[in-house]
């Protein structure tokens, strides 16, 4: 036995000991920090090859372990662009440099120019779907993603090109006087109207009048605020419905023609066509009623911003329109534990974790976000406190293994006195 081999295997325990309570102070230290993972300190034996009559002693090595995969609790804020992920997979994130990275810290605020960033100054990845776009999703890598930026839908105005109706029309009405005149302002059976936006934001008003010409048989015309018609009379405003036994009030849309189920007009200042969808109307015993829903917005400011389990991101403006605007995306990795941590509580993928997989939430094994919430660290202050004390205690052992070999050291030295 060496008595240097003594007091270096004592060096190495202490070394040993100092990395498990470097982990421990992280721990503590970020107890309240949002989405942190605890860091935990594994040891493992180095021993030497002794012969029959002699031990030479050995040392220990440590290996840091991150509990990435371990979710934290949820604590619930009034904000709705905090965000948490329930279940599997992290937010992508974006640094100044444009570099990406994965993340459970999702206490995101609007920055000045309305990008979504974190605490750590990382700003949120997400797919663009304005105007109905479809997520350009690439499984394997973060081609497509964008900036979630919730101002961007300020002020933005959008024409009119559908409207969606349900309707009844009185099967008890009287018919129009002058049945083969196109329904208008001085000859209808019902009227109303309708809001829709041309190019540039402004609000349209249609007027909608429909005139009962015979049995179960109606016309149906638009026209603009200035009083000219914008339907052309004729077969494609006729309306006919089937009250036999099986139609029961329903548009005939078996019979030969007219066999309408829809108006085109051109709106004042709009950008092509709009339709009018009048396939839900209907001829039953009840009063007239019209309820119309139109796309098309004016310009508005955004008052708020909601996000729902899978992640849309949809700017409610103080108009009352709401417009889808991000997909937030999600990524995951084979072996989320061997995640490499990086500054700003990010990490970055590397051999041992596997290549990203990027996808959307409640898709492909990914789990939901959580609006107006935030993970909690998986930190146990408690057992990290007992952990200090432990390794405290093994730190003054093998201190102790350290000076006693370093005492009989001088006592060889001393039999040369």
């Amino acid at each position: 036995m060496s008595l240097f081999g003594v007091m270096r295997t004592g060096v190495s325990g202490m070394s040993a000991q100092s990395n498990k309570l470097s982990t421990v102070s992280d721990n503590i230290a970020n107890v309240n920090t949002t989405g942190y993972k605890r860091a935990s300190t594994e040891f493992s034996s180095l021993i030497l090859k002794s012969g029959s009559g002699n031990y030479d002693s050995g040392a220990v090595e440590t290996t840091v372990r991150y509990a990435i995969s371990d979710p934290g609790n949820l604590s619930f804020t009034t904000s709705t662009t905090d965000l948490a992920v329930q279940g599997n997979g992290f937010f992508v994130v974006q640094d100044a440099q444009g570099n990406n990275f994965l993340t459970r810290a999702g206490a995101f605020v609007p920055d000045s120019q309305g990008n979504l960033v974190n605490a750590a100054g990382f700003q949120l990845m997400g797919y663009n779907v304005q105007n109905g776009a479809t997520p350009a999703v690439a499984a394997n890598g973060y081609a497509g993603l964008q900036v979630v930026n919730v101002n961007q839908m300020t002020l933005q105005a959008s024409a009119s090109t559908t409207a969606t109706v349900a309707a009844n029309l009185d099967p008890s009405a009287a018919n129009v006087a002058t049945p083969a005149a196109a329904a208008g302002p001085t000859n209808y059976t019902s009227k109303t109207s309708m809001v829709t936006y041309d190019n540039i934001g402004n609000a349209v008003t249609l007027s909608v009048y429909a005139a009962k010409t015979g049995a179960n048989t109606w016309d149906v015309e638009v026209y603009d605020p200035a009083g000219n018609v914008l339907t052309t009379h004729g077969a494609a405003t006729t309306f006919k419905f089937d009250v036999s036994s099986t139609g029961k009030g329903t548009l005939d849309l078996v019979g030969p023609p007219p066999s309408a189920t829809s108006l085109t007009v051109a709106i004042p200042g709009g950008s092509g066509a709009f339709k009018i969808d009048l396939s839900a109307m209907t001829q039953v015993a009840s009063s007239f009623d019209f309820k119309a829903t139109v796309d098309g917005n004016a310009p508005s400011s955004v008052e708020k911003v909601n996000i729902d389990k899978n992640g849309l991101v949809t700017a409610v403006l103080q108009n009352g329109s709401q417009l889808p605007s991000y997909q937030i995306a999600l990524a995951t990795v084979p072996s989320p534990d061997h995640l490499t941590p990086e500054v700003g509580n990010v990490y970055s993928t590397n051999l041992d974790s596997g290549n990203v997989q990027v996808g959307l939430a409640s898709q492909n094994g990914l789990g939901t976000i959580q609006s107006g919430a935030l993970e909690d660290s998986n930190v146990d202050l408690a057992n990290e406190l007992t952990s200090m004390i432990e390794s405290q205690r093994s730190f003054t052992a093998n201190s102790k293994s350290f000076q006693t070999g370093a005492d009989l050291l001088d006592v060889v030295v001393n039999l040369k006195r």
